[in-house]
């Protein structure tokens, strides 16, 4: 599965940097993903996770590739979606948003389930929540931050096209995100965890 995983995720990267819209925008969008492949090459050996974890993973720098390469604003998919269903704008930054959310939500579930940092299942999934809630905030920061330096060439990372409320329904988003992952997910997860024999 090492292998695979290295090499979807390899194929995906040069795919996204072949003649992106914006190759600043594309550094930025993709970035998050390559930090974290390092992550997960330095604690493999350490802390291994279970495949449904690696699995969520790459989808999510997929995600983020994908987001990179067109910018989050002009995906041809959800320009036809636009199109085709009368929105107002490309909605693709909404799923990168809604997976920012549900990805680093099993993320933080098996981190917390296997160090056992909180006891009881109530409290495990509000600081899953919370985690995720937070992520989502100092993302929204990091946008803020590289608006404010770098001006006019951000607007591609930004993705807000025209959307007064774009901040507030991105971590929205990620806050729907991080409860469908532990509503559909969690008896999966416990599964996977079981057969690795980490709880």
């Amino acid at each position: 599965m090492k292998t695979l995983w290295i090499g979807i995720f390899v194929l995906v990267l040069l795919w996204s940097g072949i003649h992106p819209k914006d190759y600043f925008t594309w550094f930025l969008e993709v970035l998050p993903a390559v930090i974290g492949a390092f992550v997960l090459a330095i604690t493999y050996r350490r802390f291994p996770l279970t495949p449904l974890v690696y699995i969520l993973i790459l989808l999510h720098c997929m995600v983020l590739m994908v987001g990179g390469h067109y910018t989050y604003a002009e995906v041809p998919l959800f320009d036809s979606f636009r199109n085709w269903f009368g929105f107002e704008r490309n909605n693709y930054d909404k799923v990168g948003h809604f997976v920012q959310g549900f990805v680093p939500a099993m993320i933080a579930r098996e981190i917390i389930l296997r160090k056992r940092i909180v006891h009881g299942m109530a409290w495990v999934n509000f600081f899953i929540v919370c985690i995720c809630l937070a992520l989502s905030a100092f993302y929204e920061l990091i946008e803020w931050s590289v608006a404010v330096m770098s001006g006019e060439s951000a607007e591609a990372f930004l993705g807000t096209q025209g959307y007064v409320w774009d901040t507030q329904s991105d971590m929205g988003l990620a806050l729907l995100g991080a409860i469908a992952a532990l509503l559909l997910l969690s008896k999966a997860h416990n599964r996977s965890l079981a057969a690795k024999r980490y709880v």
